[in-house]
């Protein structure tokens, strides 16, 4: 599933993967029957909620725009909500507290403070750009996880594989599953364990 992409399940049953129209207009007939849950997961397997009242063409005129979507993905992302225009120099103030050492040291350093924490962040970012990616995968497989899989059998199991990072195991683990709950969560795990 693409960084835009979204994907419904009735039960433990796929019903579609997509934009977030796409995927409504498929769970929607699916809502409706109200035989099983129906949800709805983004590119980070958070659940989205929506309002399933009404019309098809109700609910659709109802979902957000793309542009408020990446807005609030962007907000998510930080904390701190996007004012207009340009931002000055794209430098948020926020507060760090360091012992008095690190201060000192840091005082030290040309540019001063900031273009020295600047650099350390800009430096620690590039050493683990590959773990922090990794760590990413892995928390959004196993958010997916645990919402769809919480209670299946080997679950734990599956769980302690995923954050030891034994893909092997992990898919040992999970092959009781449902068909598409595992499916999709053997599509999330391409991002979530290193390749061999």
């Amino acid at each position: 599933m693409d960084a835009s992409g979204y994907v419904a399940f009735e039960g433990w049953r796929r019903l579609a993967t997509g934009t977030l129209a796409e995927v409504v207009t498929a769970a929607k007939p699916a809502v409706d029957r109200a035989r099983e849950p129906v949800l709805i997961f983004d590119s980070r397997s958070e659940q989205v909620e929506l309002d399933f009242r009404g019309s098809l063409a109700a609910v659709l005129a109802r979902l957000p725009s793309p542009a408020v979507r990446a807005d609030r993905d962007a907000e998510a992302g930080d904390g701190e909500p996007r004012g207009r225009g340009r931002p000055k120099l794209g430098v948020t103030a926020r507060e760090v507290t360091l012992l008095p050492r690190h201060w000192e040291w840091l005082a030290g350093q040309p540019g001063g403070a900031s273009a020295a924490l600047r650099r350390l962040v800009e430096a620690a970012r590039k050493a683990n750009e590959d773990r922090d990616r990794l760590r990413r995968g892995r928390d959004v497989l196993y958010r997916f996880c645990s919402a769809m899989a919480g209670d299946a059998p080997g679950f734990e199991e599956a769980s302690r594989a995923l954050f030891a990072g034994d893909r092997p195991r992990f898919e040992t683990h999970t092959a009781a599953w449902p068909p598409d709950v595992r499916a999709h969560a053997l599509e999330l795990a391409a991002h979530a364990f290193e390749v061999p």
